[in-house]
């Protein structure tokens, strides 16, 4: 197992499920506090995470691996930990608790979440089949993590990005 923190002081530390049914605390500024998706959200909405294009894309290749392979072992109930270190300027990611298997004591746990019976029925139950929690997890983790501009971006022109430039009369002929 690798350390995350090693030679790191984050200044902020997420554990991330993708999903908002009771994944929030009261933050206290404690260092080493460990946030939850819905405390993510919000700090996100002030102060986006962002990341190049070649590393949002390996982010997303490894957590698609991971994930699939999580799901062929019937492992779900597993997180990313994000750690922010603001001074570095970088984000630390790996994937955390994955141990815990589908087993009939979560099939039960599920559908008595699902009814609405504990927990409320505001959002999807937490525990869910290792199918159901990696397609959730890919989609909320490539929500949490933006991809940063580049040069080339068209701002507010997505549907510019695949046109021919137009050619001006003169274009080619200096006068």
């Amino acid at each position: 197992m690798e350390n995350l923190f090693y030679d790191r002081a984050p200044s902020r530390i997420f554990d991330l499920k993708g999903s908002m049914r009771n994944r929030k605390i009261q933050s206290t500024g404690e260092q080493n506090e460990v946030l939850l998706d819905e405390n993510m959200v919000e700090f996100i909405y002030e102060s986006p995470l962002f990341a190049r294009e070649h590393s949002k894309k390996l982010l997303r290749a490894s957590v698609w691996n991971d994930t699939l392979f999580l799901a062929r072992q019937n492992v779900m109930d597993y997180s990313l930990m994000v750690a922010v270190d603001e001074v570095k300027k970088e984000l630390v990611v790996g994937i955390i608790d994955c141990i815990r298997t589908y087993t009939w004591d979560k099939k039960l746990e599920s559908w008595i979440k699902d009814r609405g019976f504990v927990g409320g029925g505001r959002n999807r139950p937490t525990v869910t089949s290792p199918k159901e929690y990696k397609s959730r997890f890919r989609e909320a983790m490539a929500r949490y993590i933006l991809r940063a501009p580049n040069c080339w971006h068209q701002f507010g022109a997505p549907h510019l990005a695949n046109t021919v430039r137009p050619r001006f009369e003169n274009d080619g002929n200096p006068e």
